[in-house]
């Protein structure tokens, strides 16, 4: 393990040693700041903030965890954008908050992995931990507009035993998961924006609890 893999492991064990932060009232993060700050767990040391918004390049599915455990029935809003030809913008919906690939390898991830297109901008997906599966959920009607901000909104709901994702952009309809058997639990309660190669911006993160 190299001194910089090591020094992020160690770094884990401890942002992981307490327990979370929940949210319980209406998050805001606007990353008016020069700095990613302590409520973020940067688990590449890439994510960066220009002119006030988040930056990423080159995360190779590093996410940039928000150390705020969610409630399962929640409203996720923010304005995405990528300036790459390959779109490929994404982010992680109930992960355990600290998981990363290593070297560039192949990523299982803990929770669901919302991208909006992937597969150099041809489609999108939620995937439930493998993005690679031949059962994904995709779509080919809506990819990245490149260069321009697209509002996502991603609202979950769980009853009866079924959790149900549905996610938008700009109003529009995208996708709609539903889940017998859900990632969601105390410890599978994170979010996170997350990246490949492409140039990705991120601003304007609202995170609302809901009612069921």
């Amino acid at each position: 393990m190299s001194f910089k893999y090591l020094i992020l492991t160690i770094s884990f064990f401890f942002s992981c040693s307490t327990d979370p932060i929940s949210i319980k009232s209406p998050f805001f993060d606007d990353f008016n700041r020069d700095e990613i700050g302590s409520t973020w767990l940067d688990t590449i040391g890439r994510y960066i903030i220009i002119k006030n918004r988040l930056n990423i390049m080159g995360g190779y599915n590093h996410p940039l965890w928000l150390k705020r455990s969610l409630p399962v029935n929640v409203d996720i809003e923010f304005d995405a954008m990528s300036n790459s030809p390959d779109g490929d913008l994404k982010i992680e919906l109930f992960g355990d908050g600290r998981s990363f690939a290593f070297n560039k390898g192949s990523y299982i991830a803990t929770g669901y992995v919302f991208c909006l297109g992937g597969w150099k901008n041809t489609k999108s997906f939620i995937a439930k931990r493998n993005e690679h599966a031949k059962n994904l959920l995709n779509t080919r009607k809506q990819v990245a507009t490149i260069g321009k901000f697209q509002h996502w909104k991603i609202s979950s709901r769980y009853a009866g035993g079924i959790l149900k994702l549905i996610w938008t952009i700009d109003g529009k309809h995208v996708l709609t998961l539903k889940d017998s058997r859900p990632l969601y639990s105390r410890s599978n309660s994170f979010f996170g924006f997350s990246n490949w190669a492409s140039d990705s911006w991120f601003d304007n993160l609202k995170i609302t609890p809901a009612e069921n």
